[in-house]
């Protein structure tokens, strides 16, 4: 059971620093990527190919992340994770061919979802369940946090250097981030004997209990995951169909970033104290609606606005995906529960993209923007339908009669219902 005396400033060193150092080395990358692999001679193509790979590295990563913290315990999980990424990142540094760039590229993916994952499995075990949500949303605020600051501080790294000097930023936020997991300790130790107990039951067994969460709630994960990333993709493509300058795009961009990063905590808030849904529903309309606004826009007011709605979007829904796992994670399985978790997630944050980019190409960009709009609206209607059935904390009705029912069983309850 979770300590009472666990709040979210006792677990900020331990858990959201390094997380924001690791993210901000990320989001300095990120941009980098396609640039350090067109300074290597790949084709525009290629170039797109080695970011993507960042992404798919992480899908890759997100099962054996699971077993991993399963195993061995979050905390060395997170210091191998650290420990792998130096290499990776010197190998995305020292790379002389587009293919090692891409395999290096890869694995840092890879990395990226062990960090991850288990900082979220550490969290669900150790945070008093009336803080769940405001905790998994400053985690996922410490992502959205290092991915808007990042790429400024890349920029000033190579605005007098070769762009691969990105990497060694990177690198550098790394290592801070494993000594920061190295030297300051956890709030409180998860109990070791259930992660030894769990390490024994394989991943099919967990998908074969689990398949009817897989299969309903994991499809609607799926489905936010694409909304989500498809932002990403459709902000900079449209405004270059409108005819605006990489400059004014990237302004725009980081207008729509910093309402993102502004909206994470009292989201949070009110997904303890009034429910999940509250959150979870209103984040994909907007999204999906403000998606289904972008091919109206025609200039760069209406584009400013229409991104700043969807920033909001995205931002409230910071960490809700994280807080429905930590909701429907069984104890005794908990993180190879998440790896297959956010594998769903992941998945659609691969696969949205590319629905768009797949549009663009055969020559309807506004069809494919329209079309994940549409998808948005169908998330929303997924959560509606699935959250309550898995989550005690999709509502309040649901939070006190799941508590009730408990009691009448003679079960100790061992969750708080939000907002009480």
């Amino acid at each position: 059971m979770s300590s009472p005396r666990v709040s979210l400033i006792s677990v900020a060193p331990a858990v959201f620093l390094p997380a924001l150092v690791f993210e901000t080395g990320m989001g300095a990358l990120t941009p980098m990527i396609a640039l350090s692999g067109r300074a290597l001679g790949a084709s525009i193509g290629e170039a797109g190919l080695i970011l993507a790979l960042l992404g798919v590295g992480q899908i890759l990563g997100d099962v054996p992340a699971g077993a991993l913290a399963a195993r061995l315990g979050d905390r060395k999980a997170m210091l191998i994770a650290a420990g792998v990424a130096i290499v990776t990142l010197l190998g995305c540094a020292m790379a002389r061919t587009v293919w090692q760039l891409g395999l290096a590229v890869a694995a840092t993916g890879a990395t990226n979802a062990v960090f991850v994952l288990a900082r979220q499995a550490y969290l669900t075990e150790i945070i008093p369940t009336a803080l769940r949500a405001r905790a998994m949303s400053t985690l996922g605020g410490m992502s959205r946090v290092g991915a808007f600051i990042g790429p400024f501080i890349g920029a000033a790294v190579v605005h007098d250097h070769p762009v691969g000097t990105i990497f060694w930023l990177s690198l550098g936020c790394t290592i801070a981030a494993g000594l920061i997991v190295l030297l300051v300790p956890d709030v409180s130790d998860p109990t070791t004997a259930q992660g030894r107990r769990s390490s024994s039951i394989s991943v099919r067994s967990v998908v074969v209990r689990h398949h009817k969460v897989f299969l309903t709630l994991g499809v609607a994960v799926l489905l936010v995951g694409s909304v989500r990333a498809t932002r990403q993709t459709v902000l900079p493509l449209w405004a270059e169909h409108l005819g605006l300058n990489p400059s004014m795009t990237s302004i725009v961009f980081g207008i729509a970033g910093l309402v993102d990063t502004m909206t994470f905590y009292p989201s949070g808030k009110v997904m303890d104290r009034a429910g999940r849904l509250w959150i979870a529903v209103p984040s994909m309309l907007v999204l999906g609606i403000t998606q289904g606004l972008l091919p109206l826009t025609n200039g760069l007011v209406s584009l400013t606005v229409v991104a700043m709605l969807m920033g909001f979007g995205n931002g409230i829904g910071a960490g809700i995906l994280m807080t429905l796992g930590a909701d429907v994670a069984p104890p005794e399985t908990r993180a190879k529960f998440l790896g297959l978790w956010r594998l769903c997630a992941d998945s659609g944050s691969a696969g949205g993209p590319l629905i768009v980019s797949a549009a663009a190409g055969l020559g309807s960009l506004a069809s494919g923007i329209t079309a994940m709009g549409a998808v948005g609206v169908i998330a929303a209607g997924a959560l509606l339908r699935w959250v309550p059935r898995y989550s005690p904390f999709a509502t309040r009705g649901t939070a006190w009669s799941a508590h009730t029912s408990d009691r009448q069983d003679g079960h100790a309850v061992d969750r708080q219902g939000p907002g009480r």
